[in-house]
């Protein structure tokens, strides 16, 4: 299955009810400053926010004014292309290797899993992939992560629990570099922006990737789970401000209706969707594609 018909599937619940409510208004407003008033509300309950909504519907409704727009199906269409217009302030996610990502966000998002498919991902596509366990915080965590290595079929650097999760990861460069791996992929303990020592660990983390492999192109992936909604606007403009983000991993998708808020994410924070976990089995990740999302969200 490809991804189109994942993203259609795993954004059915947003689309069933943003979709079935412009119908509503369709059917009950005529095309005027009460459509579009309403149509603004509509687009925040599918946990677009205020702002992003605010902005779609101001640029909607003046050029549907100065073009005496009144036919449904080309305002639904306009429609999509303002949203887009929203993706489009983040720039698409382009992968360079050797590269390393090092995977962050708070407890229970669904690191650990995201991880696991990512790797498949990327030997699907003829890259060599170690995966480095510096969650060395979780009980258990190397263990659950080793899984998910025997399962996508990659090495896994890990220590004992407790240990220094920086030099996990500088046992894992060293690994790396010498086998000249393609990808190496760095799991982190959960952690609340709140948690002052924790974010200085992931600072320390950085630096010695930055120290250890300079050549390499180092990206801070924030995994998400999708059905925070906009809330998750926040966790990312800590991690960001903390070590700077890169990308987005967008767990859970298939399980809300509050999609829109990747919408928000790119227009107001311009960082840019990179993977999509689109269900539970190792292969149901997908890179993330613009047009394809909005024809989830308002296709027929």
């Amino acid at each position: 299955m490809g991804f189109f018909s994942k993203i259609f599937d795993a954004l059915k619940k947003t689309k069933d009810g943003l979709v079935q409510k412009l119908r509503t208004l369709f059917a009950r407003d005529k095309i005027g400053e009460d459509f579009y008033e309403d149509l603004e509300d509509i687009l925040i309950s599918s946990d677009i926010s205020v702002a992003t909504a605010d902005e779609i519907v101001e640029n909607l409704r003046d050029r549907m004014i100065a073009e005496k727009a009144k036919d449904k199906d080309y305002v639904i269409e306009e429609l999509k292309k303002e949203l887009k217009l929203c993706l489009d302030q983040a720039d698409d996610f382009v992968l360079e290797t050797p590269a390393v990502i090092m995977v962050i966000g708070v407890n229970g998002v669904g690191k650990t899993t995201s991880i696991g498919k990512m790797a498949r991902y990327f030997t699907d596509n003829k890259k060599t992939v170690t995966i480095a366990a510096a969650d060395t915080f979780r009980a258990a965590a190397a263990d659950q992560l080793e899984v998910w290595a025997e399962r996508a079929k990659v090495r896994i650097v890990k220590s004992s629990e407790g240990s220094d999760p920086s030099a996990v990861v500088f046992d894992a460069l060293s690994s790396v570099k010498a086998k000249g791996t393609d990808v190496l992929i760095i799991d982190t303990a959960g952690r609340l922006h709140t948690k002052s020592n924790l974010m200085e660990e992931l600072k320390k983390m950085s630096r010695v990737v930055a120290r250890e492999f300079p050549s390499a192109h180092f990206y801070k992936f924030i995994a998400l789970d999708a059905t925070t909604g906009q809330n998750a606007l926040s966790q990312v403009e800590v991690f960001d401000d903390a070590v700077g983000i890169d990308g987005i991993i967008l767990t859970k998708l298939d399980g809300t209706a509050k999609g829109g808020f990747v919408l928000s994410l790119c227009n107001e924070l311009q960082v840019p969707v990179a993977f999509v976990g689109t269900g539970e089995k190792l292969d149901d990740i997908e890179r993330f594609d613009k047009d394809a999302f909005i024809d989830g969200i308002l296709g027929d």
